[in-house]
């Protein structure tokens, strides 16, 4: 019952929402944010004491199809669960940071029922249930990034992001059909097929089959995270969404995609993994050089910070393929510290944008003199993301870096690269934000309130943590990511 709770409690706090207004609204979605944090560590602690089985719950939901309401905390779950609940806090001070958006009781009830359609996808152990909350996610974001945008283009914008991302999961689910016509009768069940996650496991299907029920199940995942070349749509969804919107695109949402690939992909179709694994990785490897270069063209900080998020994903997709534990490993806590940086990194990109009214690098310049909280904020987030040793970034990237290498030498190298990289791109908009000549904004710009610097705080924590401490996570995930492989490798 506690996952249930966890799932269902943020979307009965966005219907009480609805009668609530103003301050009002504020204090009522951070109390539902913060509780669901605190209900999450609480799972977290039962998962210590008594392992998965204490946060399983299965409820008959079509049972004349053998379809069950099944969900399910692991370790590699249960990481995921924490990264959302600690974001959508900070996710939504930054909305209550924007006084002018519209009906903002809407706008918060928006976030927290997007957090049930993230943590159903996390704590899906059904394949139908996987796809119900899949899809229940995607509904929220479609308003939150165009009902609020104040782009000319939301329009088209937010609908190519829905077209490109609904016609992925309906291929998904034409996957999903046809493994679970496969599947026999699970036991004590009147139900010819089951649409369990275990019996999809169980499945023995011809290399052949396998081949193209991957890229039916693969289409959803590689839209989602996503994967070149179908990130058109990720940049200027990125770039014209509201701030809050852009983080639960790019802290959270894109993490289905990865998890998806862990989960469902690689344990469900091996041989078809086996077979498109050296296709995914280049695909994996041009991303990342190719992200990495478009940012550093760019003047816009938020297309900036987007083009990274495409680098940097690829190098996680490299490392999930390169079908070696520490990939895989260096994929969970990367999927960790890519969320708190990205976070921040947007978080960072607001507050200038609110204070000068612009994201443009040609027009900051000489803002620490006048802002050393911020330039302080700033600077770890970015050198987090760049992978300074003792930083979660440098974790991730060091675990997923020799997991491409140990698959193939020449990958690691080109991979390699997106650390080069990104410290050109990052440093380059530090330098031409913060320092650099003075510009029209230096002496009129304000530091980070006591609010920010709040939102902030546990960002920086995690920062550090995950760089001092990952035996934290990865002792949670590594038997998930050792089943994993047992079942690639059979």
């Amino acid at each position: 019952m506690l996952t249930a709770f966890l799932v269902f409690f943020p979307l009965a706090a966005a219907l009480l929402l609805h009668f609530a207004k103003g301050a009002a609204a504020r204090a009522l979605a951070l109390a539902a944010a913060l509780l669901e944090f605190a209900v999450a560590v609480f799972a977290a602690i039962t998962y210590a004491r008594s392992g998965p089985a204490s946060l399983d719950f299965n409820l008959n939901w079509i049972p004349s199809a053998g379809i069950n309401f099944h969900l399910g905390i692991d370790g590699l779950s249960l990481c995921l669960v924490l990264l959302t609940t600690v974001l959508v806090p900070i996710i939504l001070l930054t909305a209550f940071r924007h006084e002018e958006y519209e009906n903002p009781g809407a706008f918060y009830a928006l976030v927290l029922f997007m957090q049930t359609g993230l943590l159903g996808v996390f704590t899906a152990l059904d394949a139908f249930v996987f796809y119900f909350f899949w899809e229940v996610a995607l509904i929220p974001i479609y308003f939150l990034a165009g009902a609020w945008s104040r782009h000319e283009r939301r329009i088209q914008i937010t609908f190519k992001f829905f077209l490109y991302t609904i016609i992925g999961s309906l291929f998904m689910l034409a996957g999903f059909v046809y493994l679970y016509m496969q599947t026999g009768p699970a036991a004590g069940s009147l139900a010819a097929h089951s649409s369990d996650l275990q019996a999809f496991y169980n499945l023995k299907l011809d290399a052949s089959t396998q081949a193209w029920l991957f890229w039916l199940i693969f289409a959803a995942f590689a839209v989602k995270m996503p994967i070149f070349p179908f990130h058109t749509w990720q940049p200027d969804t990125y770039t014209e969404s509201p701030a809050p919107a852009t983080m639960l695109l790019s802290g959270i949402m894109l993490k289905m995609g990865i998890y998806g690939c862990l989960r469902w992909l690689l344990p469900v179709v091996p041989l078809g993994v086996s077979q498109w694994q050296q296709l995914v990785e280049v695909l994996a490897i041009i991303g990342i050089v190719y992200g990495a270069i478009i940012a550093i063209r760019q003047d816009d900080m938020k297309k900036l910070i987007a083009y990274s998020s495409l680098s940097h994903v690829g190098l996680m997709i490299a490392g999930v393929f390169s079908l070696k534990a520490i990939g895989l490993q260096g994929a969970v806590v990367q999927m960790l510290a890519h969320g708190v940086n990205v976070v921040g990194m947007f978080l960072v990109a607001d507050a200038i944008e609110r204070r000068t009214g612009t994201r443009s690098l040609a027009d900051l310049g000489g803002l620490t003199r006048r802002t050393p909280l911020l330039s302080v904020c700033f600077l770890v987030m970015l050198l987090s993301t760049v992978a300074l040793p003792l930083t979660g970034g440098f974790v991730g990237e060091f675990l997923l870096l020799a997991g491409v290498y140990e698959f193939n030498m020449w990958a690691g190298a080109i991979a390699g690269l997106t650390i080069i990289f990104s410290a050109v791109y990052l440093l380059r908009m530090y330098q031409r934000a913060m320092l650099g000549p003075d510009s029209a904004h230096s002496d009129t710009i304000t530091d980070l309130s006591g609010t920010e610097l709040l939102m902030f705080v546990p960002l920086i924590v995690l920062v550090f943590w995950l760089g001092l401490f990952p035996g934290t996570f990865l002792h949670l995930s590594e038997p998930v990511t050792s089943q994993i492989l047992t079942v690639v490798g059979r």
